[in-house]
Formats: C-alpha cells, structure tokens, sequence
C-alpha cells in the first residue's frame, strides 16, 4: 500500500512539473506536438529510472560509507548527464526524425532539475531501493502526463481559426497554469 501511495503522490499529488514546479524548461519547449513529446517523456522516463537506481547505490554504499555526502550532487549530476549521453546516441541511431525533432531539448535533459530533484528527494525521503524506483517510475508518468497534456492542448490550439495571442509562449504558460490548478485539486488525498 505504501509503493501504491508514493506512485500515486508523484504522479498526482507532487507533480514534479505542476506542483513542484521542475522540469519547466522541457515541459515549455517540447510540448508543441504531441510526437515529441511522447518522444521526450519516453527519454526522460529512462533516463529518471535508472538515474533512481544508480544514484540510490551511489549514496548508500559509496558516499555515505566515505562520508562524502557534499559530493552528492555532482556525482548525481555525473551519472544523469552520462545517462542522458547514452540516450541521445541511442535516439540519434534508432530515431533520426525524433532526435531532429527534440533539438536541444534532448542534451538538456541533463541539467533538467526533476531528474536530479528525484534524485535528491529519493535520498532525503529515506527511500529504499524498491521505493526509488516507485518513486521515479511515478514522478516519469507525472512529468509525462503533464507534457502530453500539454501538448494535445497546443496542438488542438494551433488547428483553431483564433487570435495570434492565443498561440505560442503565452498561451502554453496560461495553459500550463490552468491544468496545475487542476493538479492541485489532488492535495490531500493521501
């Protein structure tokens, strides 16, 4: 029940890009279709679980036996952006089109601070192995969710015959406000 609670609270409850507010940088720049950012929420998922795994490890049987824990986050920061490496050679030889589309957006999923927020939350929580992966796998479906949603609204936005105002920049941040509204609507159900 409580693996159900931490996936659930992830997904719904702290969102890390509508409630917590990380990750913005992608969640603005990819959600323009929703190929990409299908594409991108596939990239980040990977890179968040085993991100989760690797870091988990690092700290418990690395850092905190060496009472190196001020390396922390570069050494979290170390293993994403070598995650996020290893997914960009991947995507650029299996999915040209995808990789063209995802632009600078793919490399930057490096400095995308819900991977290293997951990180770090999965630490400070006490989470154990099990429980980061939960964690992350959840706070992977948030970030997806959020992005998809996202982007199905600006993609439906672009067909309409509307003012110029309502497209581009402006109306994916008052869109984005909107469904964080309604993700705050989750609070306190568990």
């Amino acid at each position: 029940m409580e693996l159900l609670a931490i996936l659930f609270g992830a997904i719904f409850i702290n969102n890390f890009v509508l409630t917590r507010f990380l990750g913005i940088c992608p969640f603005l720049g990819v959600s323009k279709k929703v190929e990409t950012s299908v594409g991108m929420s596939a990239a980040v998922t990977f890179v968040m679980v085993m991100a989760a795994i690797i870091t988990w490890l690092i700290q418990e049987y690395i850092l905190f036996p060496l009472d190196l824990g001020y390396l922390r986050t570069v050494a979290f920061i170390l293993v994403i952006s070598s995650l996020v490496q290893f997914v960009e050679t991947v995507m650029r030889k299996v999915a040209p089109t995808l990789y063209e589309g995802l632009g600078i957006f793919l490399p930057l999923i490096t400095t995308n601070c819900a991977i290293l927020g997951m990180a770090i939350l999965n630490i400070d929580e006490g989470y154990n192995i099990l429980e980061s992966i939960v964690h992350s796998i959840g706070a992977a479906v948030g970030f997806a969710i959020a992005l998809i949603i996202l982007a199905g609204i600006r993609e439906r936005l672009e067909l309409e015959d509307t003012h110029k105002l309502y497209h581009g920049a402006a109306v994916a941040m008052i869109v984005a406000g909107i469904v964080s509204v309604a993700f705050q609507g989750f609070q306190g159900m568990i």
